[in-house]
């Protein structure tokens, strides 16, 4: 993997995370083209962890708060949405993996356009608090968004609209709920190749280097972005993308 490559791959990642068009889906598509060679799992693990550091970053005051305050509502339904999603990972771990060889990427991509136009045009006038129920539900969401191709944060945030609650609250609940998944994927694959006795990290140290560094600063930009652009923009203006990138993954799996 080149310099070049790896930055591409950087800032694709920072650019989709958190948007409604699945970061995984994309790294899975550049890796048809590229085929960059190694334990591409833990690179696209390695590149979420960049832009978890980026949720951090922007984050960080509502982050200290939770770390202050552990037992809060909030925290508490951080807690409650991770529970659905490691069943759910743990459950289909096997089609998790098999998926990163990017056969179900053109109806994945299709489904999150579906699900985004559908919740775009159903009116929501009032709007409730995140609760228990709803963060269960965004848990969920965020289980099935496991497969690349299917938007972890279009998924966690049309389940948090569809449950009634606000695009601000939604969104950022929804990029709190990527930091313990995140280091759970992170734990639970470097547990499964020390057993399996496959090497962890077998890439090139520099261009992985450049990959992270620009997935974090493109992250940064991109959660500031989404939290005030949710506010504005249609939801089925990334259906439309997601219609297209859907085609051109089509063919080349």
């Amino acid at each position: 993997m080149t310099i070049w490559i790896a930055i591409l791959y950087g800032i694709v990642q920072g650019a989709t995370e958190f948007l409604p068009v699945s970061s995984s889906g994309h790294l899975v598509l550049l890796n048809l083209i590229f085929k960059v060679e190694g334990n591409f799992i833990f690179f696209s693990l390695l590149l979420h962890l960049a832009t978890l550091f980026a949720v951090l970053f922007v984050l960080r005051k509502e982050i200290l708060h939770l770390i202050k305050n552990p037992f809060c509502d909030k925290a508490k339904n951080l807690y409650l949405a991770t529970i659905p999603t490691i069943i759910i990972a743990v459950l289909f771990m096997d089609i998790f993996k098999g998926s990163f060889s990017g056969a179900y990427l053109p109806i994945c991509f299709m489904l999150t356009a579906a699900f985004l136009f559908l919740v775009e045009i159903i009116s929501i006038k009032k709007f409730q608090p995140i609760g228990k129920k709803t963060a269960f539900y965004m848990g969920l969401a965020q289980g099935l968004a496991i497969l690349p191709g299917i938007s972890r944060s279009g998924a966690t945030i049309i389940t948090g609209l569809f449950c009634k609650g606000s695009r601000k609250q939604v969104s950022e609940f929804s990029f709190l709920m990527s930091i313990p998944i995140i280091l759970a994927s992170m734990a639970y694959e470097i547990f499964s190749c020390s057993i399996e006795g496959v090497p962890i990290f077998d890439m090139a140290i520099v261009p992985t280097l450049f990959a992270f560094i620009f997935a974090f600063v493109s992250g940064v930009f991109c959660v500031k972005f989404m939290l005030n652009m949710l506010q504005k923009v249609k939801l089925y203006y990334f259906s439309i993308y997601l219609v297209i990138i859907s085609s051109v993954s089509f063919f080349l799996i």
